[in-house]
């Protein structure tokens, strides 16, 4: 089939595009840049010249598609919650181009709006925190919208997706720590991040598309659970750096818009998405790409 793929040029995206490819299906993918979008072309994608930004873009990509796999996102952390508003418009968007048929929208959201049971794993049948809790459920609560209107959307929770060279929000915390040049983690650095490999992520997206279940919750987790203090000291490790603890008061002042999520526990299973798509991910985990981190 045809995959209109929005992030094509990503890191998660470009490795979808590949994975898609190499099963059979043809890629539209989406693409603004004339640099990027030579390189998406020797990929053996079709380029589709837009952006998040062009509504018209995301619609006529969708309309000539048999199905849609959404993972673009201004990843400009600062302006967080605008970003996922931004989001929700975006999947409107391509909800109104596929409105009343069969074809499948894949949108992007994370573990963390399923992390509802403290202590607990974020499960794909867990209740769900709103926008006004966690901003990334906007992109949820588009989804629930444009399904009411006839799409078949099914939705990929993201946790820490890593390889040796970016790792979701980790890496602008090692910006920080090389900033800095110190490795913190906040009181005893037990509170857990999820994780998963960037291949084994790409895979599933392509299993998810495929399978075109309708109301569908996939969790693209490796790992339920590395924590914080793990994390930190193999950045240290790596970077030659002292690692110490910090007080939780310390947290504003040390991580900036970062200390919302330093603290928090995060863990997620991906049990039932392993059962339903058959998916099992192979990939390093996440402390062995943070040390193979680039010096």
């Amino acid at each position: 089939m045809r995959v209109f793929v929005t992030g094509a040029t990503g890191n998660i995206g470009s490795a979808v595009v590949k994975d898609l490819i190499a099963a059979g299906h043809q890629v539209l993918g989406l693409c603004r840049s004339e640099d990027k979008a030579a390189a998406l072309a020797a990929t053996g994608a079709e380029v589709h010249r837009g952006s998040i930004e062009d509504e018209e873009s995301l619609r006529s990509g969708a309309a000539r598609s048999d199905s849609v796999i959404h993972l673009a996102f201004n990843h400009n952390f600062a302006n967080f919650v605008a970003n996922c508003e931004d989001d929700r418009r975006v999947i409107r968007a391509l909800g109104s181009a596929l409105a009343g048929s069969d074809r499948p929208l894949l949108v992007t959201s994370g573990t963390p709006i399923a992390n509802t049971v403290p202590g607990e794993p974020a499960r794909e049948g867990n209740a769900t925190v709103g926008a006004d809790v966690h901003p990334r459920a906007a992109s949820e609560e588009a989804a629930v919208e444009v399904a009411a209107t006839g799409v078949n959307v099914s939705v990929v929770r993201l946790p820490q997706v890593h390889d040796p060279v970016t790792q979701g929000l980790i890496t602008p915390a090692i910006g920080l720590y090389r900033e800095k040049g110190v490795c913190a983690y906040i009181g005893d650095g037990l509170n857990r991040w999820p994780a998963a490999y960037v291949l084994d992520v790409a895979s599933l997206y392509r299993l998810a598309v495929e399978k075109a279940e309708p109301n569908a919750r996939y969790h693209a987790v490796g790992e339920e659970g590395v924590p914080m203090r793990d994390v930190a000291e193999a950045i240290g490790r790596r970077l030659k750096l002292p690692v110490k603890s910090i007080a939780p008061e310390e947290a504003q002042t040390f991580f900036g818009w970062l200390a919302m999520f330093a603290s928090r526990d995060m863990p997620a299973s991906s049990e039932q998405t392993r059962k339903t798509l058959g998916w099992q991910p192979t990939g390093p985990g996440l402390i062995e790409d943070l040390e193979q981190l680039r010096v």
